[in-house]
């Protein structure tokens, strides 16, 4: 993992059009790396260079654990059969690892992957098996525990799991040496279910006082120091790291640290149906002072619904609210290069919030409608389950743009305070109005 991001970074630091080049052409050798790439996963291979969300997303699997998900099937000696990640811990002597894989054999159960994360009293086995259909979880482990096995874990797995693990590794380097705001989604992506949450330098002082430069492994908690300060903290309490998944993930913050901050570069110019152009970007932090000025043009209205009350210092949030550590970011701008509209998609631990500001005079034009499709869109294309907008009862203009999204909502009401949650299931996904780069219409 340390070549390749030592790789990644020597070409990212090249120039600003090389990298792209070299980088879309490493991700299109890893596309085409033979069978296995065909079922890379959601964040196997790296987005547009000049990602605005403007793309439908990509059909796959939901995020999380897997459980309950279906495998391929055949028709073989075996009949049906099902996928299975399974990992184990194996007495480090000759012979022990020999016993289980006989006795998986003995079952009828195809070892297709294998990775070894050595430990001081042992190692911990991960494979990828494809067992008989009728097979349990349960009666899995069970033959694995009579074969000498350890503390052994399964779950369902599907076809996205056979791609290598090399040229999953390198896909999540690309789309993080092209995208600051990849570093989460990559590790969750790099370390299975987890939950991933990041302190700002501020909030996050005292925390880092605790964690050395190197980071600390804490059985089923890691914690890195984040590249803007700060800590990075990631639990996944249903199976211990290991310290090559620890590993993994401090070469990924490393390689992130190192490039600096970043964001894709394109721009869409779309047309207003009155006839005005806009141009929608991504942003971050180095846009905080344009984001300031349209909070000063913003009527106490219009700010009092996005923040759910009287708003002070705007300064004091920004900086999160762009930072693309926290999420991803959508910019309005006129022709006159004024940000008229603001679109945040945040990682909220295990969730993801969407928010919309958008200035008085350019509300009701079709803004919102467009700037949350596109997040949405985004959020679908990293395997968010679900997205979720925090707003006042009164706010029908947010409401209306969640209805018009065409996705299965959930509405929660408490004191005048609205969710609204999107469920972003393929099915759903397959039907919905999310935006595919046509011209915005009226709201």
């Amino acid at each position: 993992m340390s070549d390749v991001t030592d790789a990644v970074t020597h070409l990212v630091e090249h120039g600003p059009v090389v990298p792209v080049m070299v980088l879309a052409s490493l991700a299109a050798l890893i596309a085409t790396a033979g069978f296995h790439t065909r079922w890379s996963r959601r964040h196997g291979q790296a987005p547009p260079a000049e990602d605005t969300g403007a793309r439908p997303p990509t059909a796959g699997r939901p995020a999380g654990t897997g459980a309950g998900a279906t495998g391929p099937t055949g028709t073989g000696p075996g009949g049906e059969s099902a996928l299975w990640r399974m990992r184990t811990t194996v007495r480090d002597a000759p012979g022990s690892l020999a016993v289980l894989c006989a006795a998986l054999a003995d079952r009828r159960i195809d070892i297709l992957s294998l990775q070894t994360h050595p430990l001081a009293d042992g190692t911990v086995d991960e494979f990828l098996l494809r067992a008989p259909g009728e097979l349990s979880g349960t009666e899995l482990a069970d033959v694995v525990t009579a074969a000498g096995g350890a503390r052994t874990w399964t779950e369902r797995a599907d076809a996205h799991d056979l791609v290598d693990a090399p040229t999953r590794v390198l896909g999540l380097a690309t789309r993080t040496a092209l995208d600051a705001a990849e570093l989460p989604l990559a590790l969750r992506q790099l370390l299975g279910r987890c939950t991933i949450r990041s302190l700002p330098a501020r909030a996050g002082a005292e925390a880092a006082g605790t964690v050395p430069p190197e980071g600390t492994l804490e059985d089923t908690v890691l914690r890195l120091r984040a590249p803007e300060g700060g800590v990075i903290s990631v639990e996944r309490p249903q199976l211990p790291f290991t310290p090559a998944e620890f590993a993994r993930a401090r070469a990924l913050v490393e390689l992130d640290a190192r490039l600096g901050p970043r964001v894709p570069r394109g721009r869409d110019v779309l047309t207003l149906p009155e006839g005005s152009d806009i141009t929608v970007r991504r942003a971050d932090t180095r846009d905080v002072e344009a984001a300031k000025a349209m909070h000063e043009r913003c009527s106490a209205r219009t700010l009092g619904m996005r923040y759910h009350g009287p708003v002070g210092d705007a300064g004091r949030y920004l900086n999160h609210l762009l930072s693309p550590r926290f999420g991803r970011t959508l910019a309005v701008q006129t022709a006159s290069g004024r940000v008229v509209g603001l679109g945040h998609l945040l990682w909220d631990g295990d969730e993801t919030e969407v928010a919309l500001l958008v200035e008085d005079a350019w509300q009701r034009r079709g803004i919102g409608g467009e700037l949350l499709g596109r997040l949405v869109a985004m959020a679908a294309e990293t395997g968010c389950e679900s997205v979720y907008a925090v707003t006042q009862a009164s706010n029908t203009g947010m409401v209306a743009a969640m209805r018009g999204l065409g996705l299965p909502l959930d509405y929660q009401i408490e004191e005048g305070t609205l969710v609204v949650t999107a469920r972003l299931e393929p099915s759903a996904r397959s039907a919905a109005r999310l935006p595919q780069g046509e011209p915005i219409g009226q709201e």
